[in-house]
């Protein structure tokens, strides 16, 4: 029953953006959406002979940057016919995509082990439903930009994609210094088993993924101009990206671990009643 099950949510994952894909009307966003999945596909299966998930997240980043490019250059002839706001989203992308992909791929070196996956990897089914979902998060996230990058227009340069440029920088921002507090914190070994309060995360105990969801905010607002009709169902970029950290991946799981060790101490309750779960406090 479990395998039909992950199979069907395998299904489910790949129609759906699939399914937003073809609605965009162009041929090109299509054909990216079905290369990210096609890159998790081949990815999984030396990933369950191995038993390994250490290349997973660099896999995922390796997918946006592939995405990306494909469309950049297939939209411009071969860079023969150059938008430079075009050239902009692509870069900031890849920015992030570096960054994360490598802060992670380290991460999960220096740790051994993504403790999430234990009970995945056994499973043939489970662990191919989890590799789809992350061709769905590459399609979903990226799609908005995909079809701006290769619409009639390209991206256009306006005030919007000014604002979003500046929410991706302010939200990758966040996400970088998050991620280098929680680092230098967890370097101290006198830290080790202890949770964080400090800079960024005595203003919300999960900065990193409140940055995350800003930048994916931006590249929507800089994508937003280039869209038209039924092309507008790629903006749900964000919105997805805000409900898989909140409630599937990231914060759900992190702060159920956290309850589990740390729960019956008096300075855990009082930092989660004082501080807000994502969005900052500022006073």
């Amino acid at each position: 029953m479990k395998i039909i099950t992950n199979l069907l949510i395998s299904l489910l994952a790949f129609v759906i953006a699939i399914s937003i894909a073809v609605a965009t009307g162009i041929e090109l966003v299509f054909n990216a959406v079905f290369l990210a999945f096609a890159i998790q596909w081949i990815a999984f299966i030396p990933a369950y002979i191995f038993q390994t998930e250490k290349f997973y997240d660099l896999t995922g980043s390796l997918t946006y940057l592939s995405v990306i490019w494909y469309s950049l250059v297939l939209s411009s002839d071969q860079f023969t016919n150059i938008n430079v706001a075009n050239i902009a989203i692509v870069l900031l992308i890849s920015l992030w995509a570096i960054r994360l992909g490598s802060f992670l791929f380290m991460r999960i070196h220096h740790d051994g082990e993504d403790k999430r996956f234990r009970s995945i990897k056994p499973s043939a089914s489970q662990f191919f439903m989890t590799w789809t979902l992350q061709g769905l998060w590459v399609s979903l996230c990226s799609m908005c930009a995909l079809t701006a990058i290769s619409s009639n227009t390209g991206v256009v340069t306006n005030v919007f994609f000014y604002i979003g440029m500046a929410l991706f920088i302010t939200g990758f921002t966040v996400e970088v210094v998050a991620d280098m507090q929680k680092s230098a914190f967890k370097a101290i070994p006198a830290n080790k088993d202890k949770f964080i309060t400090l800079g960024l995360w005595a203003k919300s105990r999960h900065p990193n993924y409140l940055g995350e969801i800003v930048l994916w905010t931006g590249i929507a607002v800089m994508s937003f101009s280039s869209l038209q009709g039924l092309q507008y169902l790629t903006l749900i970029s964000p919105i997805f990206t805000y409900l898989l950290l909140v409630y599937v991946s990231g914060v759900r799981m992190l702060e159920a671990r956290g309850d589990l060790k740390w729960g019956d101490d008096p300075d855990y309750q009082n930092y989660k009643k004082s501080t807000p779960t994502l969005f900052f406090k500022f006073f």
